[in-house]
């Protein structure tokens, strides 16, 4: 897990709870107010739509480049992210 961000290692340290959007690594304050803009504004709803996508990296990398245009960083860095929560608190 060394090349992994802060953002990233400080989120999967805890249980989500209420946690804003912008606290899932690769989500920035542009992107975060895209998600907001459609209903997503807490990290818990973007696990929702994770999970939706039944955890399928291309899927929801996918996602969040057709819905919010995140980058491919971006869009990994917050696939891996709820990915690694998921093996710690799921």
């Amino acid at each position: 897990m060394s090349n992994t961000s802060q953002k990233h290692r400080n989120f999967i340290s805890e249980p989500m709870g209420e946690k804003p959007v912008t606290e899932l690594a690769g989500i920035g304050d542009v992107l975060g107010k895209r998600l907001e803009a459609l209903g997503f504004d807490k990290a818990y709803t973007v696990l929702g739509q994770y999970l939706i996508l039944k955890k399928d990296q291309e899927l929801f990398e996918m996602w969040l480049k057709d819905t919010i245009s995140a980058n491919s960083k971006q869009s990994s860095d917050c696939y891996r992210c709820l990915t690694d929560w998921c093996h710690e608190f799921l």
